[in-house]
């Protein structure tokens, strides 16, 4: 039998000081090696800025309806969007515990306070819900193109949507926003949860009218499974968090709801102003989204860096041995386990790894210890309360502000780094449970100490 891809990839990388750090869980930094110049890049690139605005569009055209159905997003005119909110003494705490230079300008990007469904997921998840109820909506003459969406919240509307069901495979996140808004709109909806998904996510899911289907296996498995149902039910549709052009799309208006942020903060971003981003990557749908997003508008002022749990770095596994999902964390002797249930995912999504080839700049690891500690600092420091993995964007400054001068230039960040805004996407926590959270903290005040000892011997 000829070899296969991978075995010619582990073979030839026996002395790669990458894969040495995957295999070992040490934290690291690697830099992209395909990443372009983006006016060279983005007519390659299978989406585009129009379909960016199309997506941003149909929120709008949705906003009559979440005000009606989703009262706490009145205030913003029915669109869900998240607070931009400068960190300077949380950069203080962190620069320390990090050992590193306290950046001018650390914001926080609240995606973890989003309304519905308090992260992330609320953002793609949600949207390519809505197109497809106005899909259906369209094909059975509900709707015409001028009419007022909080239609959407009537009886006629409802009755149509239970006629048709939605699946979709989850670590947590992904599967509270579809569940909550598909449940609300009328579908009959099911997310199929791997093992690593929290209990209080399940209970809230089913207090909703969602059916969940619980493996015993990880992301992988629930995502295969959930596939398969769809398949086999008639009028069901999947959402495939893996190679959804819709997700994706949904996740990149950010990048517009961004732009106005800044501006409204006059924060410049141009070639002397560079603006940094830290993604929280599991699959990769979510960053990978919001990556393109942002390339699409600042072009190269961005830098997107995604950061991965030291035990579930798919992403970097698959753009470093350029396999993408062809190639597990499992494969390399990982065991796919972290406190960052929404980033505990195996193998990543060829889809984003490919689109993301020539325009992200990089990936860091973290161990849970150090999620952990990070959500301690964070509350102590901004009063943010978050989950694990929504914290694992926070140290991507430290990782730039400690680089050689060499990384610095490969980037062409060596004259402007100090000019830099950077913003770590806080990717989830606003619906974690009180006694949850205080666990997390108590954990985190465990590993600060350890970190501290560490230091003194």
């Amino acid at each position: 039998m000829a070899p296969s891809p991978f075995d010619d990839w582990i073979a030839g990388a026996s002395d790669d000081p990458v894969l040495a750090n995957l295999r070992q869980c040490r934290e690291q930094l690697w830099i992209n090696p395909r990443r372009g110049a983006f006016d060279r890049v983005k007519q390659q690139l299978p989406l585009s800025y129009t379909d960016i605005e199309d997506a941003s569009a149909r929120l709008e055209r949705f906003a009559a309806y979440f005000s009606v159905a989703f009262p706490e997003t009145a205030a913003r005119g029915g669109i869900i969007e998240s607070d931009l909110v400068r960190a300077d003494r949380g950069a203080k705490l962190i620069a320390e515990f990090l050992h590193s230079d306290v950046p001018d300008n650390l914001l926080i990007k609240c995606d973890s306070h989003l309304a519905i469904s308090g992260s992330i997921k609320a953002r793609g998840g949600i949207y390519e819900v809505l197109l497809y109820a106005e899909q259906l909506a369209l094909e059975h003459g509900l709707l015409n193109a001028d009419d007022d969406y909080s239609d959407f919240a009537s009886e006629p509307f409802r009755q149509l949507f239970a006629r048709h069901s939605i699946a979709v495979g989850s670590t947590g996140n992904l599967g509270l926003s579809i569940g909550i808004i598909s449940a609300k709109l009328g579908f009959r909806v099911t997310v199929h949860m791997s093992a690593d998904a929290r209990e209080w996510k399940k209970a809230l899911l089913r207090s909703k009218g969602v059916n969940v289907v619980e493996h015993q296996s990880d992301y992988s498995v629930a995502v295969a499974q959930g596939r398969q149902e769809a398949l086999n039910t008639p009028g069901c549709h999947f959402i495939d968090d893996e190679d959804s052009t819709s997700l994706f799309l949904g996740y990149s208006v950010a990048a517009l709801r961004l732009k106005q942020q800044l501006a409204a903060q006059n924060i410049p971003v141009d070639a002397e102003h560079p603006l940094i981003v830290y993604l929280p990557c599991g699959v990769g749908g979510g960053p990978g989204g919001i990556a393109f997003g942002l390339k699409q508008v600042f072009g190269d002022a961005v830098h997107c860096f995604f950061a991965e749990p030291t035990h579930s770095p798919c992403m970097l596994l698959g753009m470093h041995s350029g396999l993408h999902n062809h190639i597990s964390v499992q494969d390399i002797g990982l065991d796919n386990l972290t406190c960052a249930d929404g980033l505990a995912v195996g193998r990543a999504s060829a889809f984003v790894g490919k689109i993301m080839e020539p325009l992200l700049d990089g990936i860091y690891t973290l161990s849970d210890e150090r999620m952990y500690a990070l959500v301690t600092l964070l509350s102590d420091s901004e009063k943010l309360a978050v989950e694990p993995s929504a914290t694992a964007g926070l140290p991507g400054f430290a990782w730039l502000m400690n680089a050689s001068q060499e990384t610095l230039e490969a980037l062409g960040l060596a004259s402007t780094l100090r000019n830099a805004t950077h913003i770590a996407w806080a990717t989830g926590g606003n619906m974690v449970p009180e006694q949850e959270m205080a666990k997390y903290y108590a954990l985190g005040t465990q590993a600060l100490e350890q970190f501290s000892q560490k230091q003194l011997k």
